[in-house]
């Protein structure tokens, strides 16, 4: 079964961590200009909080009131004490999708697929994986293909740069083989990939920078931890004026052609393929539903 059309045309450009012990920023998130949230139980919640912020978390989720935002709920990894009351929490309660962290191999995937079951938790609610272990990268080619209900990938940037002792540096060029290679997985799943964190908050314009590459690259949008990097994050991943322009005109050009019974096509000189037309649609796909979202 392919993941549905709606699920991987739906904007995520900005994907925005809130720990779920913090009250306050579970409040004020229905209010940012985020694609969408994850409310967290993981890393962002020290141990002796865990129960308070799955309470919260649950509220929260049952209260709605997010609008347009999609909904993910990190819950505590397989190997906690922690996991399998946070995927109980979820079942009165489903967010619009579950984010597992360190998910490694396909058996994990198994694992965690069985536990939701278990739980009660509704099967139309998509199951998302962190990819942030040096086994995850390695199997990530059988990894994304190891269950339908598993829609969507984040790369686990920083835990991957620890596990491969790598160094954080402009460029991420310690990185780009693993991101590449998750990728590749990925898209070949037809799945949806997000990237990982920038930790430093003061650096904007190296924030602004790594939002791009990770357009460059192919990134579906990013994670980020602060609400001050929401808008750079945005229009990073927002089609320009002129890339919307300039595939519109890729489409009326090759269509002219089609009509006209002519073989070659040429915009600016340059040939026009069926796989440029498909990457133009796909740009204007992505511009009008943000706008869609925005009007």
């Amino acid at each position: 079964m392919s993941t549905p059309s709606d699920v991987l045309t739906r904007p995520r450009r900005t994907v925005l961590y809130l720990p779920g012990a913090n009250a306050r920023a579970l409040e004020k998130s229905r209010t940012l200009d985020a694609d969408s949230l994850i409310l967290d139980l993981e890393d962002a919640v020290a141990p002796d909080a865990k129960a308070t912020a799955r309470d919260q978390v649950r509220a929260a989720v049952a209260e709605g009131g997010f609008g347009h935002r999609e909904v993910l709920v990190r819950v505590n990894g397989l190997e906690t004490g922690w996991f399998n009351e946070d995927v109980a929490a979820l079942a009165a309660a489903p967010p619009s999708g579950v984010l597992v962290p360190k998910v490694s191999t396909v058996t994990d995937v198994h694992a965690v697929e069985s536990a939701l079951e278990r739980a009660g938790v509704p099967d139309d609610v998509p199951l998302w994986a962190m990819l942030e272990t040096p086994r995850a990268v390695l199997d990530a080619g059988e990894l994304v293909h190891a269950s339908d209900r598993l829609i969507g990938f984040v790369l686990g940037t920083n835990d991957l740069a620890k596990e491969l002792r790598a160094a954080h540096v402009p460029g991420r060029a310690p990185l780009l083989p693993s991101l590449a290679w998750c990728l590749l997985a990925v898209r070949d799943a037809g799945k949806v990939a997000i990237d990982g964190v920038y930790n430093n908050l003061d650096d904007a314009e190296g924030f602004s920078d790594e939002c791009h590459q990770a357009k460059e690259l192919g990134f579906d949008g990013k994670t980020v931890i602060h609400p001050k990097q929401l808008a750079a994050c945005n229009a990073a991943f927002t089609p320009a004026e002129e890339e919307v322009a300039a595939a519109r005109e890729v489409i009326a050009a090759f269509e002219a052609a089609q009509s006209e019974g002519r073989g070659v096509v040429t915009v600016d000189g340059k040939l026009i393929e069926a796989l440029h037309v498909e990457q133009a649609q796909t740009t204007l796909a992505r511009a009008e539903a943000i706008e869609a979202r925005e009007g």
